[in-house]
């Protein structure tokens, strides 16, 4: 099981393009209403540690906490769904609520939610 605003490691090959390739934290924001109930995919958000400054709304810094080792950046524009199996089951962090709502935000806008 898998929780609405914990970090978890995701195997997100093979990928395409520009998209996130390799085993990386991942931030999990789909509604545990799903992911409770055994639902077979997940929306995730990849972090990176190629930190940028200044780079609102695609970006929102994580820094280091509990097993995530390094400050990272939270890719909002790079947003998917993946299989429970690219997922492991160890939970590497958690953000805060306001980190959450926060986050939430940033993808609303750049998904033109806003």
């Amino acid at each position: 099981m898998f929780d609405r605003g914990s970090i978890y490691l995701a195997k997100l090959y093979p990928s395409k393009g520009s998209e996130v390739g390799k085993t990386i934290p991942v931030l999990v924001m789909q509604t545990n209403m799903l992911n409770h109930i055994g639902h077979t995919t997940v929306i995730i958000v990849p972090l990176t540690t190629q930190c940028i400054d200044n780079a609102y709304p695609l970006r929102f810094p994580i820094h280091k906490r509990e097993q995530l080792k390094q400050t990272s950046d939270l890719l909002c524009d790079q947003l998917r769904a993946i299989d429970i199996n690219r997922l492991t089951p160890t939970k590497i962090a958690s953000l805060t609520n306001e980190e959450i709502l926060s986050v939430e935000l940033q993808i609303q806008i750049v998904l033109g939610f806003e």
